[in-house]
């Protein structure tokens, strides 16, 4: 059977990513770089982060924006005033594509909520929002500060603004059943539109949960169950017309993220603000850049330098630019375009990885493989750490 539907390899685009690294407060399970301070003062944030705007789009290529995405922490504190500077800063320096799309990440609350209507009119077309259950219960576990009754009520606003909005769920929480989770996500696909996020919980080191667990408060889900709430979500999501397009987000044909395809098509974006980072052309190749994390630190290095930057290699060896564009490629289930493989690395894909390995893999029932591409099965998704340490060892 062959794994693409055409002979056509799709563009990866270009991004834009702002990270806004504050929230009202830290999240157990949460690993990100987000930090709990009591007051911001935005306007001192704003021209940081378009003073580093500067320094990067003076490196990157010159390409048409495809996309700008708000990420945190918890960019709906920001003011829509923040939102509209930021965006205004962007078409400074670069085009926008026709179709771009703008996102932003918001918490489900009351509170938040009002500031819907003026991310729209800043120029904001997608929202993505963090609901994470649809059961009190299990928001209380996660340390959410919002209930089932504000979620809804958040997403039926959202649904009123935006032609396009998405949610995440978490599943596999400590003594959730499979029925449970089953009926969370099907009430879910009655209310999320064209997309939502689907993730299973792990624990992350350095959170509150790493504690928890190492001291015995609680077990997460056996394997077995794990694997069939992840098998579930497939069938139950595909058969809604919302099929997996990446391991953890499901879509309508058309409706994928684009900003998240960009990163998983190995494409060029820029990450501006504390602990972003970027991957983009430049003149001299393709360019890997990370932010400091601590927020007082990265604004301290950008009032003098008019960056925050912590490193800046540039990835000069085709075989580590192979890795990760197999890294990022196969979680999605249109896998890797050996056309754009070799454009983003400069190599054949035959020609670094041991075909005997793709086989075993293939009849091992976790990758598919035609002229076109090659891609990871459901069941290979599942696994894909192994399948890539297979792949690439």
């Amino acid at each position: 059977m062959p794994v693409s539907k055409n002979n056509k390899a799709p563009e990866p685009g270009f991004g834009l990513y702002f990270h806004w690294p504050f929230c009202r407060k830290k999240c157990p399970y949460c690993d990100f770089n987000s930090h709990v301070r009591e007051t911001v003062d935005q306007k001192i944030w704003v021209d940081a982060l378009l003073a580093e705007l500067a320094h990067y789009a003076g490196k990157s290529e010159k390409a048409p924006l495809t996309s700008i995405f708000f990420g945190g922490g918890t960019p709906s504190l920001m003011t829509p005033q923040t939102v509209t500077a930021l965006i205004d800063g962007a078409s400074k320096y670069f085009s926008f594509d026709d179709t771009i799309e703008i996102s932003l990440e918001a918490n489900p609350t009351s509170a938040e909520g009002k500031a819907f209507s003026g991310y729209k009119k800043a120029g904001v077309n997608r929202l993505s929002m963090g609901v994470q259950s649809l059961q009190d219960r299990f928001l209380k576990f996660l340390g959410r500060e919002h209930n089932v009754l504000e979620a809804r009520q958040t997403i039926d606003l959202a649904t009123s603004l935006f032609d396009r909005i998405s949610f995440d769920l978490i599943y596999a929480l400590p003594d959730q059943s499979l029925q449970e989770w089953e009926h969370d996500l099907r009430e879910a696909l009655t209310l999320c539109r064209d997309h939502i996020s689907l993730y299973q919980l792990t624990i992350e080191p350095n959170t509150g949960f790493a504690g928890s667990v190492k001291r015995g408060e609680f077990h997460l889900p056996k394997d077995e169950l794990a694997e069939s709430m992840f098998m579930l979500t497939q069938e139950i999501c595909q058969d809604a017309g919302l099929g997996a397009y990446e391991i953890s987000n499901h879509a309508r044909a058309g409706q994928e993220c684009r900003h998240n395809l960009t990163y998983w098509r190995y494409g060029s974006y820029l990450g501006i603000g504390p602990g972003a980072h970027g991957r983009v052309q430049t003149s001299g190749g393709r360019l890997a850049h990370q932010q400091i994390r601590k927020p007082e630190t990265w604004l301290e290095k950008v009032h003098q330098s008019r960056h925050g930057t912590e490193s800046e290699i540039l990835i000069e060896d085709p075989l580590d630019r192979a890795e990760e564009c197999l890294l990022m490629g196969l979680r999605l289930s249109e896998g890797v375009w050996f056309e754009n493989f070799e454009k983003m690395t400069g190599l054949s894909f035959d020609e670094i990885i041991n075909p005997d390995k793709v086989k075993r893999l293939i009849e091992a029932g976790f990758l598919n493989k035609d002229q076109y591409c090659i891609k990871a099965t459901d069941q290979g998704r599942f696994v894909l750490n192994s399948v890539l340490a297979e792949l690439i060892s």
